[in-house]
């Protein structure tokens, strides 16, 4: 594929950064979103980069339509915009939603005495990765917090021997 961030095909009068709203047959751009009718390099035909306004890299590439001549693509037009905008957007969504899951995991414990919320939120710094360990009751109130190391695991066995150990910080 192409370099997204090169200025090819971009008229010299439209800067990416700008609020100003273009519709052109091969870039479109509204709403936050630039829409870029690109050559794949991959075959003949042709493919579509959604960039939103800010990002480095696209947030979706894919297979473009030819036209009716075989050779040019078919050129953008609203609703295929629309459609591009949406399918984006949902790209990304789905991204941050897996991100979340994978940063941040909680478990319900309950042992005689009590219940409770086990969580684990990993903080992905690049210099010191880390996470927090905390332990909530059935009221939500926090009952202990503890910096642990960014790989540990949470699972029922860790957090049982954790409240085991009165939340002191696990080894």
């Amino acid at each position: 594929m192409n370099d997204f961030t090169d200025p090819v095909d971009l008229p010299e009068d439209s800067a990416q950064d700008s609020d100003e709203k273009i519709q052109e047959p091969r870039l479109w751009k509204d709403k936050g979103w630039t829409a870029r009718v690109i050559k794949n390099d991959d075959d003949e035909g042709w493919a579509v980069a959604m960039i939103k306004d800010g990002e480095p890299e696209p947030a979706l590439v894919g297979p473009w339509t030819m036209g009716r001549d075989k050779k040019n693509p078919k050129p953008l037009d609203a609703n295929a915009f629309g459609t591009l905008v949406k399918t984006a957007s949902e790209v990304i969504r789905r991204h941050e939603q897996q991100l979340h899951a994978i940063l941040h995991k909680s478990l319900m414990v309950s042992t005689a005495t009590a219940d409770y919320k086990i969580s684990l939120d990993i903080v992905p710094d690049d210099d010191d990765p880390y996470a927090i360990l905390s332990a909530h009751d059935a009221d939500r109130n926090e009952l202990a917090k503890v910096k642990v190391a960014a790989n540990y695991k949470l699972s029922m066995s860790n957090a049982n021997a954790w409240i085991e150990n009165d939340f002191r910080k696990p080894d």
